[in-house]
C-alpha cells in the first residue's frame, strides 16, 4: 500500500517552506505541482523544500523539483533543498541536479544561509 504524501507549507523568515511526508511518486506529484501554484514567491526570497521525511521518490518526483525550481525562478526567487534522502542525493549526482540545487541539511541552515537575491 502506497503511502500518501503530504504537503505542508509554512512561511519562514526567507520565504515559503515546503515539507514533503510519505511518498513522491506519479499519483501524488499533481499535489505538489497545485501546492506550487498556490506559492505567492517574492523577488529576492528563498523557496525551501524540506524532504526529511520523504520515504520515495520515483523519476515524477525530480521533475516536481525542477518545477519548483523554474517557479521560484520565475519569481526572481532562489530554491534549496534541506534533508535530502541519501537515496535521492544519489539520483541527483547521477543526473547532474546536484549542481542546480544547493542543499542544507535542515531549514534552520538553509535560513541562515539565505540572502536575498537582487531584484
Amino acid at each position: 500500500m502506497t503511502q500518501l504524501l503530504t504537503i505542508r507549507t509554512l512561511v519562514g523568515p526567507a520565504g515559503a517552506v515546503i515539507e514533503l511526508t510519505g511518498e513522491l511518486d506519479h499519483r501524488t506529484a499533481p499535489d505538489v505541482h497545485v501546492a506550487l501554484r498556490g506559492l505567492e514567491l517574492r523577488p529576492g526570497q528563498q523557496l525551501v523544500l524540506d524532504l526529511g521525511r520523504l520515504t520515495f521518490c520515483d523519476s515524477t518526483g525530480i521533475t516536481v523539483f525542477l518545477a519548483a525550481r523554474n517557479h521560484a525562478l520565475a519569481a526572481s526567487a532562489a530554491i534549496v533543498l534541506v534533508a535530502v534522502p541519501a537515496r535521492v542525493t544519489r539520483v541527483f549526482r547521477i543526473a547532474g541536479l546536484d549542481e542546480v540545487f544547493p542543499t542544507h541539511p535542515t531549514v534552520e541552515a538553509a535560513e541562515a544561509a539565505w540572502g536575498p537575491t537582487p531584484s
